[in-house]
């Protein structure tokens, strides 16, 4: 009887010792996970900041692409503007003077409208041709002048992308 009273005292000791490295190492990863939760707000779905490309590396990969292709990425940006009257997109700076148009997959979700500095983007880049119409509407949305929008008067080949999901640096 003594025996089996040590055998499992001794097994109860062994089962919390183990528990107590499982409780550390979860609460290692909650403090990692938390970190990166703290350090972006997320919008649409949930994506991670690793492996981004950067400015020079997705410009490239822009540079590559025709209308009609599309490439599947993930990149690190500055934002220059988001539409003012809902979030529903943004500009992202592409280098050399350069644009990223940014809407977001199904409509499914918007930016704060005052939503600045940077982001990370994960869906798929493309390059189209976009309508004087179009251009107009954009140019409007982002309270542009009267006179600045009837100077739109021709179609403009643009970056785009369409954002499964967004980090935005806190």
């Amino acid at each position: 009887m003594k025996k089996i009273l040590i055998l499992g005292v001794a097994l109860i000791a062994f089962i919390g010792c183990e528990d107590a490295k499982n409780n550390e190492k979860t609460a290692q990863e909650t403090k990692e996970v938390n970190a990166t939760e703290m350090a972006y707000a997320s919008f649409g779905e949930k994506i991670e900041a690793d492996k981004a490309l950067s400015i020079a590396e997705i410009s490239k990969k822009y540079d590559n692409l025709k209308v009609g292709d599309t490439l599947a990425v993930k990149f690190m940006a500055n934002i220059n503007s988001v539409c003012a009257s809902k979030g529903c997109w943004m500009r992202l700076d592409a280098g050399d003077e350069k644009e990223v148009m940014v809407k977001f997959k199904d409509y499914g979700f918007f930016m704060p409208l005052d939503a600045t500095g940077e982001v990370i983007v994960d869906g798929k880049a493309f390059v189209q041709e976009t309508s004087v119409d179009e251009l107009k509407h954009y140019a409007e949305d982002a309270g542009n002048s009267e006179e600045e929008i009837a100077k739109i008067t021709e179609s403009k080949k643009t970056l785009s992308f369409i954002a499964d999901g967004v980090l935005l640096k806190k």
